[in-house]
């Protein structure tokens, strides 16, 4: 699915930080026994997951949050709209432990997690079962020869389109202006996907429904102005 560089075995080589520090007892209590309750694991033999299984048969709209960080903007869209379903990825673990704080204390039902490699997740969803996509403040791996590991490139549009329903928003924030000309470019030469700003306020402000994350409140307190990128899936 991805360009960038693989195990010998096929799988996507990572290579952020898995954890920064030792988890607090009741960070530990939530790893330990709620995750297990609302995780996502793909299927060893390469089949495709079973949303129904996961969420219901009435579980609505499905969302994708990819790398959600302290899960502030995950859980406040779930908790927003609980009939959507909402599917976060994160292999960090304290931000994990951050996301299902939240969850228990907001008691939400329509939040699983993947706490791994958002490319193993994509291989393993069923077609045209997303509805909205957000990839917010991703590292912007700034250095040239860093540049392949952004996420954003031909295969993983390519895929994010087949697991698409027709219309779905792909929505991209960054602080980065290298990586939100980077993702302008690489959106614009894919056949998939249709960029819907038409002025600069639509790139410049936040949806009206934007929950705001830590990272985007800290780069905002230093004076580094996010832009929004929302993409439509073109109808098949």
């Amino acid at each position: 699915m991805t360009s960038a560089p693989k195990r010998p075995d096929g799988t996507p080589i990572w290579y952020g930080r898995r954890s920064s520090h030792k988890l607090r007892p009741g960070r530990r209590r939530l790893m330990d026994e709620l995750l297990p309750r609302v995780q996502i694991t793909p299927l060893s033999d390469g089949a495709k997951i079973n949303l129904d299984d996961v969420f219901g048969t009435e579980r609505g709209d499905l969302h994708l949050e990819i790398g959600f960080g302290g899960g502030e903007h995950l859980s406040g869209c779930a908790n927003a709209a609980p009939e959507t379903s909402f599917i976060g990825c994160e292999p960090f673990i304290d931000g994990v432990a951050s996301l299902l704080a939240d969850v228990e204390e907001l008691g939400l039902e329509n939040v699983r997690v993947f706490s791994d490699d958002a490319r193993i997740l994509l291989e393993a969803l069923p077609d045209g079962c997303l509805s909205r996509t957000y990839l917010l403040f991703p590292d912007p791996w700034p250095k040239k020869r860093h540049n392949r590991r952004r996420l954003v490139g031909p295969e993983f549009l390519t895929t994010l389109a087949r697991l698409s329903a027709d219309k779905a928003e792909f929505l991209f924030a960054s602080d980065h202006m290298g990586y939100v000309a980077w993702t302008l470019a690489e959106v614009h030469r894919h056949p998939d996907w249709t960029w819907t700003a038409r002025r600069p306020a639509d790139w410049r402000d936040p949806p009206p429904d934007w929950v705001e994350t830590r990272y985007e409140a800290k780069a905002r307190k230093k004076g580094d102005l996010p832009a929004y990128l929302s993409f439509r899936r073109r109808p098949r």
